[in-house]
């Protein structure tokens, strides 16, 4: 049975952002014609809000390990585990300025997409694979030069706890043509906000940070099986702790 403060907190949570979001999206739009990093700054505040909102009211927080191995310099490709949205907003305190790889009928949503918009996504179309597969070899390579890091889910869609997807070969293409470093990145916000869901329980969000995997030194055959492998060793090492599994105590407020 699921705690009822657990609900009345995601209620709370989901009030602040959907509100929040309302004030951010015509924000973006008047910031349109401003440089990326004034516009990237002003969405990272409403990332920072939520953040703190999810903390403060849901208990919910993360901490990060191997932070060091993000380079100082330069920019690069994340190949992230995807299993929720909690993993949308980390990404975006724990690396330098990211662009999104998504789907295109995101774009579409009211207020969230149009700001979305603004901070130059890799909108693609799913269905339409080659093409989706060029633009993101050419936009990649682009948002890259650019000192972006650039987001992928190998996964190509949220995955759940305990289960495994299939990596696509898009991130080891992009990384080999833009020999850049990937950035491998585990996770399990997924055992405490789940798929599209409304709860948020309190507790603790593990990521891990990986060494970089060399795009200009490898194939990206060999870049993909290196990701593929150590994301999932790291998952095995942190899947089962979170409070959406059985035998977890799912009331008790945790957080930094």
């Amino acid at each position: 049975m699921v705690n009822p403060l657990v609900v009345l907190r995601s209620a709370v949570y989901l009030t602040g952002q959907v509100l929040s979001t309302l004030i951010l999206g015509p924000v973006m739009l008047l910031l349109s014609p401003w440089p990326f990093a004034t516009r990237y700054a002003a969405a990272n505040r409403w990332v920072r809000w939520n953040l703190w909102l999810l903390r403060t009211v849901c208990g919910l927080s993360y901490r990060v390990t191997g932070a060091e191995h993000i380079p100082a310099e330069g920019s690069g490709l994340i190949l992230c585990k995807h299993q929720s949205a909690f993993e949308t907003l980390a990404l975006q305190v724990i690396f330098p300025p990211v662009v999104f790889i998504l789907k295109q009928e995101l774009l579409r949503i009211p207020v969230w997409g149009w700001a979305m918009a603004t901070l130059e996504p890799i909108a693609i179309d799913r269905q339409a694979r080659s093409v989706a597969l060029k633009q993101i070899l050419r936009d990649g390579v682009k948002r890259i030069a650019t000192g972006r890091w650039v987001v992928l889910f190998p996964e190509g869609t949220r995955v759940a706890p305990g289960q495994r997807g299939r990596f696509g070969s898009s991130g080891g293409l992009l990384a080999q043509r833009a020999r850049c470093p990937v950035i491998p990145v585990a996770h399990n916000a997924g055992e405490f906000w789940g798929r599209n869901g409304f709860l948020k329980y309190p507790g603790v969000i593990e990521f891990r940070v990986g060494p970089a995997i060399h795009g200009a030194d490898l194939t990206a055959t060999e870049i993909n099986a290196a990701a593929e492998s150590w994301i999932e060793s790291e998952m095995a090492r942190i899947s089962g702790q979170g409070p959406r599994f059985p035998g977890r105590d799912d009331g008790i407020p945790v957080g930094r």
